[in-house]
């Protein structure tokens, strides 16, 4: 890759933060002064907000870079900080978990329901001899228990790895066996859309080809028959007559709190680690922060699942830490009908929603017509996570959503980061429409060229960060030459090179408008080379999404004689758009035309397929892998993450029939 990415588009539109927001904002713009004077002073402060068994003696040692070591000396327990600590203060009525199944019934969790439920876990945990440093795999719906589970393992020291309950026989298999676990938290099953989803059949089968499991604990939520087998028990018999006492020991700041596999480009999962108080310091801080979180009055919904990094830090350990009242719910947004978000919006009075791009543009391809049916009235702060949000779907995002009143956080970090990276501060920040804006306070962000050396304001390159920060992952579990490797090897002193600083490359791209504000732009995987020109998937994507007719698109490089690579995409148009024959043609060519208006006749797209879905993993990631295998009539990969795997027939039966255009 030559030295720069290209920054073909420029936003001028701006949106200051509303006046009794700023007036009464969490943070103020006093942090980025705090923590420029003494970054380290900073993140200490921060940490006070935890409770602590016993101080640190140190905030940071990096003397064996890159494995960091936050708070050293400090011991705490993240349970205690999420759940007992709040009891304590006399806030044990306060709702924890409104809970929202896919079916339509509830539950309401208390502070003090929820600590009875992990001590009664805990114990039950101890029970079955699980002890401090064992690991336990975590494979459930969305339901209250996976929260539940999540915090017992973390009460007792235990190492927990959530995977997700979308995932294959294989998948749950090798992370079993890579974190050698001893015990699996499932369920019978889950709803999704509208059907009972087993579960535990899968867990059955991962088991069975492993050695290192001695129980299975298994939640009853769907009543479906299952299969039985000396390691399992049932929840209902165990957790919920076990003791409803437990007392929460202290662990080091450095104790392991979780693994969380991301998928490796080499086909073997890479195990996250992270651990207790560092990550608890970062997450409870961003919660409190980004969020503008007001714990006696906000309600607050992350429509992740538990399975996802941003289900960990911003559904369990975030919000319990600093009090929250939070909505969970189990199934997906369509069922049994298109204005499921917004009912529970309403219903619950959510004053603060985190959810994905991916979805807010599927909501803009289902019509305007559906959230304006609902109140919403109760929103203040709206946030996005997972990818680039383009600036279109930022704005239907603040129109049909916010109703135009309310900040949009746009937030930017990984599961190796842990916690928010970069992101607006909603009452500081005057924010731009698909800008992440610029780093939280405390945060060392910069974008660089191929030689590490910052790119100046309107320039694009690689996104890296210079500094240390507390929730920071620590190594991939088992293998810290891969750490080194994957994370630490292309800049700076872990790629070999005279520099003496350790500089962490995030694999995303990233560019810096003439204001300096930062513009994310995907992987650098998914960068186009076309005539020299090196063009992110994001800009052509958004350019294509800024056009009335467009809900959606994809964007990917393909193998062209002439240009090295060429522009292919993908588009889902409006509901509404006519797309057959000449009104489909026309309509290509209009899109061709626009986007070379938009960006530049470098970004014009070869051609571009109308199709009615996008191949999508069950978190709502695009799978551009597929379309690249589909674009340069390649047989398909394997296929066994998406979502819905027809999609890929429709979609190559038309590639087939398209034509390329000059």
């Amino acid at each position: 890759m030559s030295e720069t990415l290209e920054n073909l588009s420029s936003e001028t539109r701006q949106f200051p933060p509303p006046a009794e927001l700023a007036a009464n904002a969490n943070v103020t713009a006093e942090a980025y002064e705090q923590a420029g004077a003494d970054r380290l002073a900073f993140w200490a402060t921060q940490a006070e907000r935890l409770v602590w068994a016993k101080k640190w003696d140190q905030v940071l040692d990096w003397s064996n870079p890159p494995f960091a070591k936050w708070f050293v000396g400090g011991e705490l327990n993240i349970a205690y900080n999420c759940v007992d600590r709040h009891v304590e203060a006399g806030n044990g009525d306060k709702v924890a978990i409104h809970w929202e199944g896919e079916p339509g019934d509830s539950r309401t969790v208390t502070y003090s329901e929820l600590l009875t439920s992990v001590s009664q876990a805990a114990n039950t945990l101890t029970d079955l001899g699980v002890v401090a440093g064992d690991r336990v795999m975590i494979y459930l719906p969305m339901i209250p228990e996976a929260a539940v589970a999540m915090l017992a393992c973390a009460r007792i020291g235990a190492t927990h790895s959530v995977v997700f309950g979308g995932f294959s026989v294989d998948a749950l298999a090798t992370r079993i066996q890579d974190a050698a676990a001893k015990v699996v938290i499932t369920a019978d099953g889950g709803y999704r859309r509208g059907k009972p989803s087993a579960l535990k059949p899968t867990v059955d089968e991962a088991v069975a080809r492993t050695e290192s499991i001695e129980h299975v604990l298994v939640v009853r939520r769907t009543g479906q028959d299952v299969a039985w087998t000396e390691k399992d028990k049932w929840w209902h018999e165990t957790v919920e007559q076990a003791g409803t006492t437990h007392d929460a020991q202290p662990f080091d700041a450095e104790h392991p709190l979780f693994i969380l596999y991301t998928s490796g480009t080499t086909g073997k999962p890479k195990g996250i680690l992270h651990t207790t108080g560092g990550y608890l310091t970062q997450t409870s801080y961003t919660h409190h922060a980004v969020f503008d979180l007001k714990p006696e009055t906000d309600v607050y919904w992350c429509t992740a699942d538990i399975g996802w990094v941003t289900g960990h830090s911003y559904i369990v350990y975030g919000p319990l830490s600093n009090g929250a009242t939070q909505v969970m719910y189990e199934g997906t947004p369509d069922t049994p009908d298109r204005g499921r978000f917004w009912q529970i919006v309403d219903k619950y009075k959510v004053s603060i929603l985190y959810t994905a791009p991916t979805l807010i543009r599927t909501m803009m391809k289902w019509g305007d017509d559906i959230p304006a049916k609902y109140d919403l009235s109760s929103l203040r702060v709206l946030g996005s996570v997972g990818e680039p949000i383009n600036p279109e779907a930022w704005m239907w995002y603040r129109e049909h959503v916010g109703r135009e009143r309310t900040p949009i956080v746009d937030t930017w970090w990984q599961t190796e980061t842990g916690a928010i990276m970069i992101s607006p501060l909603p009452g500081v920040t005057a924010t731009k429409p698909g800008s992440a804006m610029t780093a939280l306070p405390g945060i060392s962000s910069d974008v660089v060229d191929d030689q590490a050396q910052s790119v100046p304001d309107g320039g694009g390159g690689f996104l890296v960060l210079r500094e240390p920060w507390p929730s920071m992952l620590r190594t991939i579990w088992g293998d810290d030459k891969r750490f080194l490797e994957t994370y630490w090897s292309r800049f700076g002193a872990g790629s070999g090179s005279s520099s003496t600083e350790w500089i962490y490359f995030a694999g995303d791209g990233a560019k810096k408008d003439e204001d300096g504000a930062l513009w994310l732009l995907g992987r650098v995987d998914d960068v186009m080379l076309v005539s020299g020109h090196n063009i992110s998937t994001t800009e052509v994507e958004s350019a294509l999404v800024s056009h009335p007719s467009v809900a959606e698109a994809a964007v990917v490089g393909a193998t062209d004689p002439t240009t090295g690579q060429a522009i292919v995409a993908f588009t889902i148009p409006r509901g509404n758009v006519e797309t057959e024959g000449e009104a489909g043609e026309a309509l290509i060519q209009e899109l061709r035309n626009h986007v070379s208006k938009t960006l530049g006749p470098i970004a014009k797209p070869r051609q571009i397929m109308l199709v009615a879905e996008l191949p999508k993993t069950r978190s709502g990631k695009i799978m551009r892998r597929l379309l690249r295998d589909v674009a340069e009539k390649r047989s398909l990969g394997d296929v066994t993450t998406l979502q819905d795997s027809t999609v890929m027939d429709l979609i190559s039966s038309g590639m087939n029939t398209a034509k390329s255009e000059d």
